[in-house]
């Protein structure tokens, strides 16, 4: 067994599968399950390209299946890669099996995955035209080896594309370890005891050159009356798509009119493995009689030559690499009378054709599966060495983490511009506050939560001054509580009317987030008090809600409250019911590719698992726990590109199950949302990754994004509205300022021995 490095714990392999009946189906059953074998330790498993809406029936290594002409199936399957985790994906490529001009479809997945790509070529073109030549250089690009199967395969890769020898592997096909014997004892099962088997195996169709076989069996049975000719394998089923078994006639109808009938027997089935083997066994000698030159693999032709059969075969590429040195024979293309030469002079010199096998044999022993799996598995091992990220320093605590680079001081200009006697207005014209939207709950909670943990840092004159505004912003959610329905209205003018009798669910949350965060954090007795009973006014109404964020950014304010007043009986009620309501949604809509609450990731995304998981472990619920943690993974993985930067799902189309994810419009308020709950998984569970991504959710406002522009201005201290496709929105509007400074409080709190939960 090969000595495995333990940092390649996930292969997976993209492909056609079986059943689906072709070579490239077979070559990726096989690679799988000799790597899986070699190194039985390593998760492997297999992504299925499936040609037909039924589907197939395919075996448990199967575990995602790719919707060969729907391309938004390919950035799913890509989604699913990166929440596997999968450490290195290795695709089979060949043209025809991608959906797409050329398989075009295929660069959306890999311009998509973050793991190292193996791409094993099947067949390298040597005249490309355009498309083809444009499809290869961006899998070049995007793959960190290419891996062929012959010597021709390799220098073609050098003249024709270009590409470094470095990134090029030479990997023979794989074959089964058949031991070297007398096919006397193997006829007599298909019937043909005492017979001299000539055999031509695989899909059969028109470029196997089948028929010039026939027409050099006159001239051999001339000789050698004993010989048969078997013919085995089904008709290729694209082929049986166009025009049914047209080419399959043809050859009976030739061998009938060539008096050869009695000695060419077909065998029309898709043979399995074992099957396969048995017929090889059988076999004197082994004829592929090909009528194209550009054949860079042949998995049968690498069969029949590693179990030690004398092959005669027309001088396509892979056939001119094996059958040198006295390994075998090469013909001219469509030349009968060279085929029925090169036969005879195998029978009438027996020991021409012994040499000849055991020389096949021995070069064979390089091809066996066990000998692939090996070099595949160093090349998984050598390209995820190559992508290993530099060593970081450990996190082995909260109190004893480590800052492995300075963050920004905070300024706060802009927010304190943004706020007036009444509280924080919502909008900005650029850094001018926009007087003409006035002011918002949701906008005012979030201030005051910022406020309240940054009184708890205390390290600034400045940050001291937002105490003044932290009582302003509370003032507004005092307000905001219409007594008489229990409800928090949202949305005020500039002029202090409110504009509606009730706000959103959302915004109810918010405020119950806000006021929960005071009662257990803010520093002032009076601000505490007086969030506290506001918080119990406003929990009458929750249970009627139905909005799954208002559920979370209430649970957030009762785990503060809870913190604060662990006593309160109708508080611990209310988060038990609206983490069952978060649980319920999840098994309601969850699925193992998508393990989300909803069918559809929206906006706050990140807050619905950070509710579950930090109400689930201080109500110790490990089911809640649990999913809250794996769902905070799979957000994790649909929003980091391959580039390595964080991409929130747009607000431009958000992400419908089955559909595409919007890469923009991006949003400052996801960024923060990810950093906090990705900083509270870190101080739940240790687990110093959801440090390293709460870091680089944080990097986006810095400029670590699709268009490496930062959004945070260090000149004004405001953030900027939006990332879109082209440009930053400039507008410095609350939410986005907010979500900056609320992420890089977080940031702080991250090296602060009296770190609080909940940012």
């Amino acid at each position: 067994m090969v000595s495995r490095l333990p940092r390649v714990e996930r292969v997976a392999f993209l492909g056609n599968y079986v059943p689906r009946l072709c070579g490239i189906a077979t070559f990726t059953r096989d690679l799988c399950e000799a790597v899986s074998t070699e190194a039985p330790e390593l998760n492997c498993y297999a992504v299925a390209v499936t040609d037909r809406d039924e589907g197939y029936d395919y075996p448990p290594r199967v575990r995602r299946e790719l919707r060969e002409n729907n391309v938004d199936s390919y950035r799913r399957v890509a989604d699913c890669l990166n929440f596997d985790n999968a450490d290195v994906l290795c695709v089979q490529h060949e043209f025809g099996i991608y959906g797409g001009p050329a398989g075009a479809h295929l660069l959306a997945l890999l311009e998509e995955v973050r793991m190292p790509v193996v791409t094993t070529l099947h067949t390298v073109l040597s005249e490309p035209d355009g498309t083809q030549r444009r499809v290869m250089r961006e899998i070049e690009r995007r793959s960190s080896r290419l891996v062929v199967m012959a010597e021709k395969g390799a220098e073609i890769l050098r003249r024709v594309y270009g590409v470094p020898e470095g990134k090029i592997e030479v990997i023979p096909h794989g074959i089964p370890d058949i031991a070297f014997h007398d096919p006397g004892a193997y006829k007599v099962q298909f019937g043909v005891g005492g017979r001299t088997v000539l055999l031509t195996f695989g899909l059969i169709g028109p470029g196997k050159g089948i028929e010039h076989v026939i027409r050099a069996l006159p001239e051999i049975v001339r000789e050698h009356p004993e010989v048969v000719y078997l013919v085995v394998g089904a008709t290729h089923p694209q082929l049986v798509a166009r025009e049914g078994e047209r080419y399959r006639l043809s050859l009976e109808w030739l061998a009938e009119e060539l008096g050869v009938k009695k000695h060419v027997i077909f065998y029309n089935r898709f043979v399995t493995a074992e099957d396969l083997r048995e017929f090889i066994r059988a076999t004197d000698i082994y004829l592929t009689p090909y009528l194209n030159e550009e054949q860079i693999t042949s998995g049968t032709l690498a069969q029949v030559f590693g179990a030690g059969k004398a092959v005669i075969a027309t001088p396509y590429w892979h056939a001119r690499e094996l059958l040198t040195e006295g390994r075998g024979t090469l013909v001219p293309f469509a030349q009968p009378a060279a085929l029925a030469a090169a036969v005879g002079a195998y029978l009438n010199d027996p020991e021409l054709m012994r040499r000849t096998r055991e020389a096949a044999w021995q070069a064979g022993r390089g091809m066996i599966w066990p000998a692939v799996a090996r070099r595949y598995l160093e090349c998984f091992e050598a390209v995820r060495e190559e992508a290993r990220e530099p060593a970081r320093s450990a996190f082995a605590g909260w109190n004893a983490a480590a800052r492995t680079y300075d963050l920004p001081p905070p300024r706060l200009d802009h927010l304190v511009r943004m706020f007036d006697g009444t509280g924080m207005l919502q909008h900005a014209l650029f850094t001018v506050p926009d007087f003409h939207h006035g002011y918002c709950t949701d906008d005012n909670a979030r201030a005051y939560i910022l406020c309240c943990y940054l009184d708890g840092l205390g390290t600034s004159t400045r940050e001291q001054c937002l105490r003044g505004l932290g009582t302003r912003s509370l003032a507004f959610l005092v307000t905001a509580l219409h007594r008489e329905t229990g409800r928090f209205r949202n949305f005020m003018s500039f002029e202090r009317r409110w504009l509606e009798v009730a706000g959103s669910e959302d915004s109810h949350g918010r405020a119950m987030w806000a006021l929960g965060t005071g009662a257990r954090q803010a520093r002032d007795p009076g601000q505490r008090q007086l969030s506290t009973e506001w918080f119990v006014h406003g929990m009458s109404v929750v249970e009627e809600f139905t909005a799954p964020r208002s559920w979370a950014f209430t649970l957030l304010g009762l785990h503060e409250f809870i913190g604060a007043n662990p006593e309160h009986r109708a508080a611990k009620e209310l988060r038990e019911k609206l983490m069952s309501g978060l649980v319920e949604l999840w098994h309601h809509a969850s699925s193992p590719d998508w393990p989300w609450f909803e069918g559809s990731v929206t906006y706050d995304n990140a807050r619905l698992s950070q509710a579950l998981m930090l109400s689930g472990r201080s109500a110790g619920n490990v089911e809640a726990f649990r999913i809250g943690e794996e769902s905070l993974r799979w957000l994790v993985s649909i929003q980091t590109t391959p580039a390595g930067c964080f991409r929130p799902v747009g607000s431009g189309g958000f992400y419908v199950r089955e559909g595409v994810r919007a890469h923009f419009d991006q949003q400052p308020v996801e960024a923060q949302a990810m950093v906090a709950a990705c900083l509270d998984a870190w101080r739940l569970t240790g687990e110093e990754m959801w440090f390293r991504e709460a870091r680089r959710a944080f990097e986006w406002f810095l400029g670590r994004n699709d268009l490496s522009l930062p959004l945070y201005d260090p000149a004004s201290g405001g953030c900027a509205d939006g990332l879109h496709v082209d440009r930053i929105n400039q507008n410095q509007g609350a939410e986005s300022t907010l979500a900056f400074h609320l992420a890089l409080a977080a940031m702080n709190f991250a090296t602060h021995p009296l770190a609080a939960e909940g940012l």
